[in-house]
């Protein structure tokens, strides 16, 4: 029989990993949707102007999307002057991270350029989720 401290311990570990699986799926949800909708914004603004403008107003779209839907749906936390302050530096980090992963897998690595933002993807979720989160719940 474990002591009550122990227990308890074991209790919370366990109430930690399911909020934090929790949030991650809520985050990849999240991800598609801001994704879809930062894609239909560039689609329908191609109509109107050039596809750089085009993409530069989804790409700021979709970051205020993403906000709005990281606080409300993915990590539940009112969203507040300073976590939308910070929250655009994620997206710089994650973009920044991602060109750099990008040119060694291209470049050194050799890796297809069609593989390698796969892969790039799949390394940058997990470090673009604990930014985000560390953004929202310090806030």
């Amino acid at each position: 029989m474990q002591s009550p401290e122990l227990e308890s311990s074991a209790q919370s570990s366990n109430h930690r990993f399911r909020r934090i699986t929790g949030e991650f799926l809520r985050f990849l949800i999240m991800g598609g949707i801001n994704t879809l909708v930062a894609y239909l914004v560039y689609l329908i603004l191609l109509i109107w102007m050039r596809y750089e403008v085009a993409y530069a107003i989804g790409y700021a779209v979709g970051i205020c999307f993403a906000y709005a839907l990281s606080a409300t749906f993915v990590f539940r936390k009112p969203m507040n002057r300073r976590s939308a302050i910070q929250f655009p530096l994620v997206y710089l980090a994650q973009f920044l991270l991602s060109l750099g992963l990008l040119k060694v897998a291209v470049d050194w690595l050799d890796i297809p350029e069609w593989l390698a933002f796969i892969l790039v993807v799949a390394l940058t979720v997990p470090v673009t989720f604990t930014l985000t989160r560390r953004v929202l719940h310090a806030g």
